[in-house]
């Protein structure tokens, strides 16, 4: 018989071919989707929990992710079907349940994988590949959710931050304007007592819309007419003083106008714009985008760690407030097709079409130096030094 190991650690566990193969002979569930094991003589890879007959030992080996059994072969058994998400579903519905009981706990790790079974380490590790977040940035969130529906039916801000599970009134204001892109009493009031400065200017592309607080850009937005989004923004912004300010918008409006006439290709602007712990994450993955370049929504899934997340990562694209400060545009669908656009499909394909030919440009410039000379500096031209 196997001795017992002394407090073996999570991150410690089945990280052998001795402790995996254990793992399989006991059919411990609790390793599930922490490896596969193939099966040479049946070419099928299996969970460790699988009900079907024991293999050899010399004729299974072990693989990290189901993606990476069947690169090298071998095809999902029908009784465990490993490359579903059955059992880690429900335990990811369990841990959400126990999290959203009640808001005001704050789970740690190790308790809420006592609570459903699972060492710390693959709960993290399964938060992330599943949901795209882990389970404090889950916690964060409907902390944040909790918050703004206690704000918006008129609760004061000390009563609705101690529901909503925040210790002080100091870890409020730190941690919550991430998640409301304003203060908490700002918020509940819908925005009363913030001003906002915006102007609608023309552009190659229709009408750009540009909204501010004294914090940054909390919006910008393309129409076919300046009436129409003006409209919009004072809708969304019912509580709050919109003024239109054409001086205090011009040196925003100019990096972009710079940016639409190929003399700009990264904005300098300060954003003040409201995100969940997903949306975040997708955001800073766009803005790693080169110039010039796009990625497919699965590729930008694949770079957080949650390739299965391809439809949450088109809705936080979808979300966006903020058109090319955050270039969703260059997000397209797998085999290279434009998808859906906030603004209109016909505007994405010419900011990609005007990117890749300034980017083309500029390569033929590099090539041939004689012909760059005569060429402006980009850094000196005005749009650019705001």
């Amino acid at each position: 018989m196997k001795p017992a190991k002394p407090s073996q650690t999570p991150d410690s566990e089945w990280t052998n071919d001795a402790d995996r193969w254990q793992a399989v002979t006991s059919r411990d569930a609790r390793a599930d989707g922490a490896f596969f094991y193939a099966v040479r003589t049946t070419g099928v890879f299996c969970r460790p929990s699988c009900a079907s007959r024991l293999p050899r030992r010399e004729n299974i080996e072990f693989f990290a992710e189901a993606d990476d059994a069947r690169a090298a072969g071998y095809r999902e058994c029908k009784r465990c079907r490993p490359g579903g998400l059955p059992r880690e579903l429900e335990i990811l519905r369990r841990a959400c349940a126990a999290l959203d009981a009640d808001p005001q706990e704050r789970l740690t790790l190790a308790q809420l994988g006592e609570a459903v079974h699972l060492s710390p380490f693959h709960l993290q590790r399964l938060f992330k590949r599943v949901l795209g977040v882990s389970p404090r940035q889950y916690q964060a969130a409907r902390r944040g959710a909790v918050l703004r529906d206690a704000l918006g039916e008129g609760a004061d801000v000390t009563r609705a931050s101690a529901d909503a599970g925040f210790g002080s009134s100091s870890r409020l204001y730190h941690s919550v304007p991430g998640e409301l892109g304003m203060a908490p009493s700002a918020y509940r009031r819908k925005g009363a007592g913030l001003t906002i400065h915006y102007a609608a200017t023309p552009t190659p592309i229709g009408f750009v819309l540009i909204a501010a607080t004294e914090k940054g850009i909390c919006r910008i937005a393309f129409g076919d007419d300046a009436a129409t989004l003006t409209a919009a923004l004072t809708a969304d912004f019912a509580n709050a003083q919109c003024i239109e300010d054409k001086a205090a918008i011009a040196p925003f409006a100019a990096q972009i106008d710079a940016y639409l006439h190929g003399r700009r290709e990264r904005f300098d602007l300060p954003l003040d714009i409201a995100a969940t712990a997903f949306q975040q994450r997708v955001w800073d993955a766009l803005q790693r985008i080169p110039y010039g370049e796009t990625r497919s929504y699965s590729q930008i899934a694949e770079t957080l760690g949650a390739p299965r997340a391809v439809r949450a990562v088109a809705s936080a694209c979808a979300s966006n407030p903020v058109a090319l400060a955050i270039p969703c545009h260059r997000v397209v669908q797998k085999g290279g097709s434009l998808a859906g656009y906030r603004w209109g499909l016909e505007r994405k394909a010419a900011l990609l079409d005007s990117e890749a030919r300034a980017s083309q440009g500029a390569q033929n410039g590099a090539k041939n130096p004689k012909s760059s000379r005569s060429a402006p500096n980009r850094a000196d031209t005005p749009e650019t030094a705001t």
